[in-house]
Order: structure tokens, then sequence, then C-alpha cells
């Protein structure tokens, strides 16, 4: 696994990439042995005090984790408390392929496609930037919508670590959509039929 550490305005030593590298690397040990990469930025904590550590591991292609976490000790505290979330977000993800192998229903691929996609970000208009109610505009160009039914678009969801995902419903052959709510939870859209 290729793991890289790196600090924003702050200097990241010998001890603490050996920390994190040695963290890292047991981890995918345990749960993913043939995890592609792992990123690990420090910088200076909420409002200059302490560290903030933001870690994002890609396990194989299409399936990213990512954990934060902050600090008002020392890094090596920060680094820890992300990769206990990575960590568990890790171990849910390998539940969910032992219990997907144990049950052979086969409606989920074994290796999700790359959810990378190409994107252009529409100008607004000058007067308009000033105004927090006009956000520029962001249209994905290419995006691959998965065939998945709805739990198993809601583990996407996760392991995309995206707010919305389209997907063809499995079962019903139309085209649905989960998200994440503001209060943490799950909503799901799928169109009215015509009778």
């Amino acid at each position: 696994m290729d793991i890289r550490v790196s600090g924003h305005q702050i200097e990241t030593g010998d001890a603490l990439k050996g920390h994190v590298e040695a963290r890292l690397t047991a981890m995918a040990d345990k749960y993913f042995p043939r995890t592609i990469s792992a990123n690990v930025t420090f910088g200076k904590g909420p409002h200059d005090h302490g560290f903030r550590c933001a870690i994002v591991v890609h396990v194989m292609q299409g399936v990213m984790l990512k954990g934060e976490a902050d600090s008002q000790g020392d890094a090596h505290a920060a680094f820890d408390e992300a990769a206990g979330h990575v960590e568990k977000q890790l171990r849910r993800h390998m539940d969910r392929l032992k219990d997907h192998h144990k049950h052979a229903n086969g409606d989920i691929p074994a290796a999700m496609p790359d959810s990378s996609a190409g994107y252009t970000v529409f100008k607004s208009d000058e007067d308009a930037e000033d105004l927090p109610d006009n956000p520029p505009i962001i249209a994905e160009m290419s995006v691959d919508i998965p065939d998945a039914s709805v739990s198993n678009a809601v583990w996407m969801l996760d392991l995309r670590n995206t707010n919305a995902l389209l997907f063809k419903n499995s079962d019903t052959g139309v085209y649905n959509m989960v998200y994440r709510r503001r209060d943490g939870s799950i909503g799901w859209v799928e169109p009215e039929r015509s009778v």
C-alpha cells in the first residue's frame, strides 16, 4: 500500500510518519491487504489550536474511505481518532462483502466501477457572486449509474463518500436516488409510476 503523509502549514516528523505507516499497514493487513493507497494530511486545528487530521484510503477501484478528526492534544491523537473512523468503515465494508458472499444473491458487483467523473464549473454573473444564495453550478459530464437494490445503493453512497447517488433500481428498472439528509438519515426518492 502506498502511504503518503503530508502537513499543511506544519512539519510532520519521522516519528509521526512511522506511527501513521504502522497503524495503516496493520489495518490494511487485518481487513483488506490489497488496499491501494492512503493519503494522510495534518494541519492546524480550529482557530489554530491543536491539530486536524484527514485520511483518505483507496481500498479498491471506486471504494474510498474517509476519516477526519481534531485534537487539542497532539497530532498522534488526531490521527488515531481519524484512523478509528476509517477502520470502522473498513470493517463494515468487509462485513458487508462477507455477508453478500454468504447469501450469494449476486445483485452487487465485486468491484464497483470508477466513481470519478469529469465536471465543468459554470460561472455565474459577476454581481451575483457576492450573494450567498447563488453558488456556482457544476455539471458532471460522465458518471456511472449503477444497477442496484436500494440497500446496495445506500451502501455505495457510504463507500463513495458522497451526499447523493442516482441508481437504476434492480427490482423495478426505474431510476431512483438515495441521499444523505442533514440529520444523518438516508432519504430515498422513487418516481411515481404512471398507471
